[in-house]
Parts: C-alpha cells; structure tokens; sequence
C-alpha cells in the first residue's frame, strides 16, 4: 500500500467519522461523495475489516472502526501542531545557530555581530564554541558547529570563506620594558634586533596566527631569542601591558593602548603580511536557514 494514498485514505475517513456524514464530509474536503465511498471502500478492503455501519440516516463508526479512529484523530491533529509550530517557527524566525570562534576573536569581532543581530532576531537560540582557528575548522567538517569566524589559513581545503575585514599583527612593548631593556643592553637595540634581545611573547604553536609569524621570521632571517609562549591573545595583550616583554598581538585589538601609549610599537623594518578574517563553513554543505539568515546578516554590513 503506497503512503501516499493511505494518507489520503486515512483523511477521508477521519473526516467521515469527524462528521458522521459523507456529505457533510465531502464539503469539507472538496471532493463528490462518491469519491468519499470509493475511498472508504478502498481502506476497508485493504484492512479487511468493516470501519462504517451505514443506514439512511448517514454511517456511524463499527468497534473497529472507533478503534482506527482513536489513532487517525491523534495523528492528524499532531500534524495540525505541528503546521501551527512550523508556521510560529518561520513568523517568530525561531532556530539555533552553532558558531566556532577564538575567545579574542569572540571579543572584538563576534560580539558586536550577535548584539545587533539578536535585537532583531531575538528568537534565535545560539551556541558558541570558543577554540583556535584550527580547532574550529576541525569542528566545521565534523558538523558540530554551523559557521566559524576564523583568520584565513593558507589551504582552506574543503571550507567555503568569506572576508569580513583584514588584521595587522603588530610587536609592542611599554616604555618602561624598553626602558629596561635599554639598561640591560647598555644600548636600546634597533629593528629586529629587539625581538632576539628582548623576551619575545607569541602564541603557542596549536595557533594559526603564531604560523603567520612564523613563516614572517623566517622568510626575512629574523632571529629570535627568548620566547615565551601564551594560549590566548587576551593574555598576550595583558602580558604585554603588564611589561613582561615585547608582544606580537593584532593591532586593531590594542589601538586604543597604543593610541594613549600605553604600548608602543616597535619599528621594525618589515611588517607582518596583513590577514583576512572571515566566516568559513564547509563546502556543500547546506546550511540552516538560521545560520544562512545569520551570515547573510553579517555580510551585509
């Protein structure tokens, strides 16, 4: 027996039994009433079993006929529910958006994003997994976030990007650091040389940013001495305010510290390559429409 037609079928006959009536049933489905007896006759000849007791007065429901009852009944209005659910889902724009990001790049760029997109879309539910960019492209093609907000890496393999902006890596230090530095050297060390004297911070090595600098040290032969390595750029920043030593962070994360010189930039004689960052999900891969409404958002600023 197709679906298809036992669907039907089972309409026609919850609706009979709804009305007692095939006319009156008839109506209300827009069919003729014989159509309505075929199809009852057809459902009883399928489930070879009697469903309407009929008589002039119009049919009433057998013992097997209630029992069927009892579920069509059930199983429509459960369909009714949920066309009313899906119909408040799509008026409401109801759903739930999973997006992986780095916690710095959570801070400065994700939470503006989600702030204005959430007063207008205020039904939509969203988790956040705060990893690396390389943990959270891991994450994009095992499924278990929807978008990620990520710095472009060199191979993006079989995940789509699309660039909201691009950020500068900067090495900064306080005064007073140089200041110290200067003491201990006898002499203020000028350019590179800075980041083989001085204690250079930097991200671990599991970071995509810390593989740009990296490659940026190599490919001009800058030689680095003491590194001391931090897991996140927050704390690199901080670390970098504390005066514990010269700091390669994002520029457009400290523009206000170095605008009031709280951290200077060194002048070194060659910057670092300036970087896409971007919403990346996997190749395709049909999104939800949730998530599509979200990057469609944030791409249109």
């Amino acid at each position: 027996m197709e679906t298809q037609t036992a669907l039907s079928h089972y309409q026609i006959f919850n609706k009979v039994a709804e009305t007692n009536n095939i006319s009156t049933a008839a109506k209300e489905l827009f069919i003729s009433q014989p159509a309505i007896s075929k199809a009852i006759k057809k459902l009883e000849a399928e489930l070879n079993i009697t469903l309407f007791s009929r008589s002039s007065r119009g049919v009433r429901l057998t013992e097997e006929g209630k029992l069927l009852y009892e579920y069509t009944r059930e199983a429509f209005r459960a369909l009714s529910e949920g066309e009313a659910a899906l119909r408040q889902f799509t008026r409401l724009g109801v759903g739930h958006v999973r997006i992986g990001v780095s916690t710095t790049l959570c801070k400065y760029l994700l939470l503006p994003y989600l702030k204005e997109f959430v007063a207008a879309y205020p039904h939509i539910r969203f988790t956040i997994q705060c990893q690396s960019s390389f943990q959270t492209m891991e994450l994009l093609r095992e499924g278990r976030v929807d978008i990620g907000l990520i710095g472009r890496p060199e191979n993006l393999h079989s995940l789509n990007f699309s660039p909201i902006g691009e950020i500068e890596d900067v090495f900064v230090a306080t005064a007073a650091y140089l200041e110290n530095l200067k003491l201990r050297e006898g002499r203020l060390p000028q350019g590179e040389e800075l980041l083989f004297t001085g204690n250079l911070m930097l991200l671990d090595e599991t970071n995509i940013t810390r593989l740009h600098i990296d490659n940026h040290l190599a490919s001009h032969h800058i030689r680095t001495g003491q590194i001391l390595e931090v897991s996140s750029m927050d704390l690199l920043i901080e670390f970098a305010r504390t005066g514990l030593g010269i700091a390669c962070v994002i520029k457009e994360f400290v523009r206000e510290d170095i605008a009031a010189e709280r951290l200077l930039l060194l002048p070194l004689s060659s910057s670092v390559k300036k970087r896409e960052v971007g919403f990346s999900f996997v190749k395709n891969r049909d999104l939800s429409t949730s998530a599509q409404r979200f990057l469609d958002f944030v791409l249109s600023r």
